[in-house]
Order: structure tokens, then C-alpha cells, then sequence
């Protein structure tokens, strides 16, 4: 199967997926390249390495890592102080590729060997028990760039995103058709309800028009959802 250009530059990214780009993953941002809507030098984890590989796929200069994206840095390590964390999930919500373990109310940890080092879970830690650290005690002498990633981990990172995605897609799907059912089944309580008065009649109509508004609410929103993907 013929590669589409978005293809070619989203397989020379290091799929940190961290957003430091200016987009949502590496994905969209290599997209965008693709449109000529984004320049090549707005992914910093991949340094100025990864610029010269999108430079050669695209036929564009070399140019500096735009320092308003983030610095070319050795590649760091999520860690979590597990005597402050207090199992609240946001950390996990928040790791695009599934590098944190853990569950509500239950002490959380990072798996070394999975995170990308993309800075994503500090942010919504409620005690700031979260640390984005040097992956050895000599950082200054640490690879940066590429250099620190190889093609297999950035693969194996694009996978377990890519799965993540899926999955908490489907979980939505299955959310929304639960919630599609019960409305259901609530209108149909409703429209069976006796009535023996105009007020009575007024209120039943009253649920039933807020039932099927937001039942039509719920169906707009995943047509536009299926749009998106």
C-alpha cells in the first residue's frame, strides 16, 4: 500500500506524543505538515534530527527547533513520589500511552520502560507528587534528539497510543449507548404515565420534550464525533 505523505512524516516522528508540537498527537501534527499548515521544526523530542528527516521527506530546509514549542533535552522519566499520591487517576487519564499503573484511591507508578518522557501528567497531579526526572545520574551526558529514541521504542509507543485511542473510543461508544438506552426506556415511562388533569398532561409533555431534546442533543454529538475520526 502507497504511504500518503502524512504517512511518511508521522513514521519519521518519535511518537513521544507529548503535544509539545502545538497539536493533540503526533498524528494531527504530521497531518498538518502534510497540508503545509505547520512547519517542520515544532517537534523538540525528536531535535534537530527529526528535522533533517522531515526535511528530506518534504523537500524543506533545515531549520532551527522553534523554541516557543520547547529545547532539544535528553529524553526524561516521569516519577511519582507513592508517599504523597493519593489515587486520584488523573495521571493516568493523562498518559497518552499507558506508561502509568495504578487505580482509584490506590498508590500510582510509573513503568520506566514505557514512558516517553512527554510531561503530560505533571500538570493535573492535585499534591504534585509527580517529577519529570533524568533517566541516569549523569544527565549531562544523556543523548538528546533522536538520538535518545530509538525506531523501536518510538514504534511500540505509537502502538500503545494507537490502542489507547481505540479504546477509549469504544469506551465512549458504549457510554453513550447506555445512556441512549435509559432515555429510552424514560421516555417510554413517561409517555405511559396516566394523566387526569391539564397540569398533569402539561408536566408529561413538559418530560418528554426535555427527554427528546437531549436525546437529539446526544445524537447530534456523535455525528459530529464519528466526523472527527
Amino acid at each position: 500500500m502507497t504511504k500518503t505523505l502524512a504517512d511518511q512524516i508521522e513514521d519519521l516522528l518519535p511518537q513521544t506524543q507529548c503535544t509539545k508540537c502545538g497539536y493533540p498527537a503526533c498524528r494531527p501534527y504530521a497531518e498538518a505538515i502534510a497540508r503545509g499548515e505547520a512547519q517542520i521544526n515544532q517537534c523538540p523530542p525528536g531535535g534537530i534530527e527529526g528535522v533533517a528527516r522531515l526535511a528530506a521527506v518534504t523537500g524543506r530546509p533545515v531549520i532551527p527547533i522553534n523554541p516557543a514549542n520547547g529545547l532539544e533535552r535528553p529524553r526524561p522519566l516521569a516519577f511519582i513520589d507513592e508517599s504523597l499520591c493519593i489515587g486520584c487517576t488523573l495521571c493516568i487519564q493523562a498518559c497518552p500511552v499507558d506508561a502509568i499503573l495504578g487505580a482509584a484511591k490506590q498508590m500510582h507508578t510509573i513503568l520506566p520502560s514505557l514512558c516517553t518522557g512527554c510531561d503530560l501528567c505533571v500538570a493535573p497531579c492535585p499534591v504534585d507528587c509527580i517529577a519529570m526526572v533524568p533517566r541516569s545520574a549523569h544527565p549531562e551526558t544523556e543523548p538528546t534528539g533522536w538520538a535518545a529514541w530509538s525506531q523501536e521504542q518510538a514504534d511500540a509507543a505509537r502502538a500503545r497510543h494507537d490502542f489507547r485511542t481505540a479504546r477509549l473510543r469504544r469506551e465512549k461508544e458504549e457510554n453513550d449507548a447506555r445512556l441512549a438506552a435509559k432515555a429510552v426506556e424514560k421516555l417510554r415511562a413517561v409517555t405511559a404515565e396516566e394523566t387526569n388533569t391539564p397540569e398533569e398532561l402539561a408536566e408529561k409533555e413538559r418530560k418528554r420534550a426535555v427527554i427528546a431534546a437531549a436525546m437529539e442533543r446526544a445524537r447530534l454529538k456523535a455525528e459530529a464525533s464519528k466526523k472527527d475520526q
